[in-house]
């Protein structure tokens, strides 16, 4: 599993909900990640990827 192999959204988050930018998988069920910036959403978002993969494998 790479991360450039899944598609991601990235949408921004309104000001009542903190803002930012929300990033989701829409092929991995669960596996979203935020931050304050698009970058640093994506770059969370390679984070929740690798502990998605990691949970996917163990079971």
């Amino acid at each position: 599993m790479r991360f450039e192999d899944y598609p991601i959204e990235v949408s921004p988050l309104p000001t009542e909900e903190g803002g930012g930018y929300l990033v989701t998988f829409p092929d991995l069920p669960g596996c979203i990640a935020n931050g304050s910036t698009v970058e640093a959403a994506v770059s969370e978002a390679r984070d929740a990827f690798a502990a998605w993969a990691m949970a996917e494998t163990a079971e």
